[in-house]
């Protein structure tokens, strides 16, 4: 597993997570700019991981569960998901998908 998931690897994906979570208060009740915002800046900081891991740091199920992971931790705080990316004529799961690039 170590050469698949190497150190560095998780300590930079826990980084930018950590990044994330940390804002997460500040977008309870927030403008849809604003969580979009958020999600972008959460998305383009794992691009950067990605790609400082040969572009293929993330597999299939691990591509999965980081945008699992950001709609979970949204919906936890209040932010209706379906609702939001309707408004954008995007659906549920599309909402990373305009920066995504893992």
């Amino acid at each position: 597993m170590a050469e698949l998931f190497p150190e560095r690897l998780l300590v930079a994906t826990d980084s930018v997570l950590g990044a994330f979570e940390a804002e997460l208060p500040l977008l309870e009740g927030a403008p849809n700019e604003h969580i979009f915002a958020a999600v972008q800046r959460v998305v383009l900081a794992l691009n950067v991981v990605n790609d400082e891991h040969n572009g293929g740091a993330y597999e299939t199920d691990e591509r999965e569960q980081l945008c699992h992971y950001i709609d979970e931790a949204l919906t936890e705080r209040g932010i209706d998901i379906v609702a939001l990316t309707a408004r954008h004529g995007l659906g549920r799961y599309e909402l990373t998908d305009r920066w995504r690039e893992w």
